[in-house]
């Protein structure tokens, strides 16, 4: 029996692999300190970041910015928020572009971008791992 329970064991980690970083590697949400933004659902985010969503209430634009591809934490907010893994987001995006009918968020390559990013502009959103220092942006609660 234990030999079964060890196999068992060792077939599911196999099957998540070394990458899925869910339980370790979690995400918040920020925003600029000026936002009155302090949550969002996460249809609504998702939309935010897909530029479904283009306006805040103020009426300003909003201005997202993702993790580059290969980022982890980028993979766990893909997969939560937008219920899409990165490829499938990117292929979205390609073919909005290719079409001319929209651009994707820039990209930045650390969380301390993404923070010093969303600190100068008013109308930014973005997302860093939840281990990141966010001093002087407000992390926003998503609701499932």
């Amino acid at each position: 029996m234990r030999t079964f329970l060890i196999a068992a064991l060792a077939c599911v980690v196999h099957m998540l692999g070394p990458s899925d970083v869910r339980a370790q590697n979690r995400f918040v949400v920020i925003v600029n300190q000026a936002s009155p933004v302090t949550s969002l659902t996460r249809t609504d985010a998702s939309k935010l970041f897909m530029r479904k969503i283009t306006k805040w209430p103020n009426g300003h634009a909003v201005l997202p910015i993702d993790q580059v591809a290969a980022s982890p934490t980028r993979r766990v907010f893909s997969d939560d928020i937008h219920r899409m893994d990165v490829p499938r987001v990117k292929n979205y995006w390609q073919g909005l572009v290719f079409s001319g009918r929209g651009e994707p968020p820039p990209e930045r390559a650390s969380d301390a971008d993404i923070v010093q990013y969303v600190r100068s502009n008013p109308d930014a959103i973005g997302y860093v791992s939840a281990s990141a220092p966010v001093a002087d942006v407000k992390v926003i609660a998503i609701q499932k």
